[in-house]
């Protein structure tokens, strides 16, 4: 198959075009730096032509409101259109676990307008909310630094590793569109004041973390299911602390 992934030169993509590649499907990145500018829609067409799925792992470059709410909705609307012009079969997104629970969370609400958008189309979909990744606790942490400690929420959560998700993808592109949406994360659960406190230590970093159940997280409240997945998740193979190890 012909897979083209928006946004294939990112911390996602560029594991998600490996394991496309390592199946033995054509998979062909597609961002700013090769020609492809989903936001204007420059190079779209071209790139999703003879395409069996077009994949978007996108992020915005900006997290201010308006600006990551722009980036989503006129990125969507572009790729489904040139989609719906070439026939694309299958369109799969990349968002977050929690997007209809946060609703002071900007990115969220960003995200939540992209998961409509998709629905509202007829491009065949599958749409893949992610907790929150590993390789972003640490900056989980700077978020909550505040005079030489690190407060952060002692909200549950339950993080997942990039290589898991980006394998995860692999499979719904396989899978084919199922018009729905599904949810994976890590298979380890606990307050995220834990997880920071761990990646911390591993790094040699000796702030103290401390839990607050009222810290909020960028700027917003969340509770034990904000950032947690619902019943009968996909959870990814790798686990926190065999991550670190390697981090």
């Amino acid at each position: 198959m012909k897979i083209v992934v928006i946004g294939g030169s990112g911390l996602i993509g560029t594991r998600l075009i490996a394991i496309l590649k390592a199946k033995g499907h054509e998979a062909v990145a597609a961002s700013p730096s090769t020609g492809v500018n989903s936001v204007t829609g420059e190079g779209l067409d071209a790139a999703v032509a003879g395409a069996d799925a077009v994949v978007d792992v996108s992020n915005a470059p900006s997290w201010e409101a308006a600006a990551v709410l722009d980036f989503f909705e006129r990125s969507t609307r572009n790729q489904l259109a040139a989609e719906s012009r070439a026939r694309v079969p299958h369109h799969i997104a990349l968002s977050i676990v929690g997007t209809d629970r946060a609703p002071g969370n900007s990115y969220f609400l960003a995200k939540l307008a992209q998961e409509k958008l998709i629905k509202a189309t007829g491009v065949p979909y599958t749409i893949v909310r992610a907790t929150q990744f590993f390789e972003f606790v640490a900056g989980i942490a700077e978020a909550g630094a505040i005079d030489g400690r690190v407060v952060v929420s002692s909200a549950a959560f339950q993080p997942i590793a990039a290589d898991d998700v980006a394998a995860a993808l692999a499979d719904a592109v396989e899978r084919g569109a199922i018009n729905d949406t599904i949810e994976i994360a890590g298979p380890d659960k606990a307050p995220l004041s834990d997880f920071v406190a761990r990646r911390l230590q591993a790094a040699g970093d000796s702030r103290e973390v401390i839990g607050d159940a009222n810290a909020p997280y960028y700027g917003a409240p969340i509770d034990d299911r904000t950032l947690t997945p619902g019943e009968a998740p996909h959870l990814g193979a790798v686990h926190f602390d065999a991550w670190l190890a390697k981090a």
